[in-house]
């Protein structure tokens, strides 16, 4: 499926993988890798396993690998845009390394751009999962994004990349923050707009669920619901951030700020979060006590 063509030549994929080995090839074969209006790289942050060496084998050398030894996907998105030397781009959509892709949904995501002019993102849909619905109508409502699958505009991410507009380096997640950035168009809350973002239903992703009889899906999923806590802790101080300065205020690390932050907060008073809401203001505690230390 073609792509209509306007602006830079080519559309930038960045696969976003973490220990992904059991689930990078099924990725990276739901990806039009055949496709020369899309140019497919996967960023490997921190992983200990063979990701690095399936992708580099899948596609006939047509997959650009970057393997780095520091984890965290928002400093990898960092360094990929920022820091990997790459031209402008017409597109640059940003794909979970754990996600397969539904056919044309690449391409559904570039039209979609071209089709909203006024629309800096746009969105994927997941296809899978008990929740799926619920979440395809409050993205449709809200005009949310996942970080499963995701389309930025060429000219958006330069306007960041001349503007150095980065995200936090050890952000839990870099969705949110992007959709922000996108609905805001890199200014203030004030100027927020929904419409910026835009939901694409042909453009959609299957997820792995989580499976309660395997002790090691649901170790991860332990560990993903203590991050999921952190990540609500530090967007409020992002939202404070987008309320004030701006953009411009965002820091190199949100750990730089936990001083003055971390007093102030306290677990939820809901049974399924008090806890992992606990364990993640006491990481969080230990990040503020070594930002505070000389």
């Amino acid at each position: 499926m073609t792509v209509t063509k306007s602006g830079p030549p080519r559309v930038i994929v960045g696969v976003l993988a973490h220990n992904e080995e059991h689930r990078i090839g099924a990725c990276l074969a739901s990806l039009p890798l055949d496709d020369p209006d899309f140019e497919i790289h996967v960023i490997v942050n921190g992983s200990r396993d063979r990701t690095a060496e399936i992708a580099r084998h899948a596609g006939g050398g047509r997959v650009n690998v970057h393997d780095w030894p520091e984890g965290g996907k928002a400093r990898s998105w960092n360094r990929f845009v920022f820091d990997s030397g790459l031209g402008p781009a017409r597109a640059w959509i940003f794909v979970d390394g754990d996600a397969e892709v539904e056919h044309g949904s690449l391409a559904a995501l570039v039209r979609m751009l071209a089709d909203r002019p006024q629309a800096n993102a746009a969105a994927g849909m997941p296809c899978n999962g008990r929740l799926m619905e619920a979440y395809r109508r409050e993205m449709m409502r809200t005009h949310g994004m996942f970080g499963d699958l995701y389309a930025l505009r060429g000219e958006f991410v330069e306007r960041m990349r001349s503007g150095q507009i980065r995200l936090p380096d050890d952000l839990i997640g870099e969705d949110s923050l992007v959709g922000a950035l996108a609905k805001t168009d890199l200014a203030g809350e004030s100027d927020w707009q929904d419409a910026r973002v835009v939901p694409c239903t042909d453009a959609g992703f299957l997820c792995e669920p989580v499976r309660l009889v395997s002790p090691a899906s649901l170790t991860l999923q332990y560990r993903r619901m203590i991050n999921y806590s952190v990540r609500y802790f530090q967007n409020k101080v992002i939202t404070s951030i987008m309320r004030s300065t701006g953009p411009a205020g965002l820091p190199r690390k949100l750990s730089d700020t936990y001083p003055d932050w971390i007093d102030g907060f306290s677990p939820r008073r809901n049974v399924k979060w008090w806890w992992f809401d606990r364990l993640a203001l006491q990481r969080m505690r230990a990040a503020s006590d070594r930002a505070r230390s000389p």
